[in-house]
């Protein structure tokens, strides 16, 4: 009987993994997308604050977690008090640059979704986006209009640079 030659491959050198580094934060290498819907009602902001709170921490992202969730509660606020039906769609996505929230309503009418004046946006409730995020803006989509905003990666989250303590404060006060 002949002697089978062993079939095991023999075990390639390990490759170094690359670590990126506390100066070097990359983003996600695809694209990460949640939706969830959410019925018009009194707890539609804090739900929507509360999903997007989630995916930052589960994703892991330097975003500032408080803006990005007031900035929910006022895209799904303005879309309950201008929009139209009783499901809004929350879209969560995050790419290598940037975070991005949209809220989807059915509202097919509405003089301020169509004007350029320049006071539109705070018909919209879009003046908290403009102050505090990226980009923001809103579209037309074929069942009706979605508003967003996105916030870039925070430069000191992304650099490993943490924001000073703000714990409680130890000893006397004197220098």
């Amino acid at each position: 009987m002949m002697a089978q030659a062993s079939m095991a491959r023999p075990a390639l050198p390990a490759r170094p993994v690359p670590q990126a580094g506390p100066a070097e934060w990359v983003g996600p290498a695809e694209l990460r997308h949640r939706r969830v819907r959410l019925a018009i009602g009194s707890a539609a902001a804090a739900h929507a604050s509360c999903h997007v709170q989630a995916a930052i921490e589960e994703w892991e992202l330097p975003v500032d977690r408080a803006v990005a969730a007031i900035l929910a509660s006022d895209l799904i606020i303005n879309a309950v008090t201008n929009g139209g039906g009783e499901i809004l769609m929350l879209s969560i996505r995050c790419t290598a640059t940037q975070f991005r929230v949209e809220v989807h309503d059915p509202s097919v009418t509405g003089d301020s979704w169509q004007t350029v004046e320049s006071g539109a946006d705070a018909e919209r409730g879009l003046r908290l986006a403009a102050a505090l995020a990226a980009d923001y803006g809103h579209y037309r989509t074929p069942a009706g209009r979605a508003v967003f905003y996105a916030l870039a990666f925070a430069p000191a989250a992304a650099a490993g640079d943490e924001p000073p303590s703000r714990g409680v404060a130890r000893g006397d006060g004197e220098p």
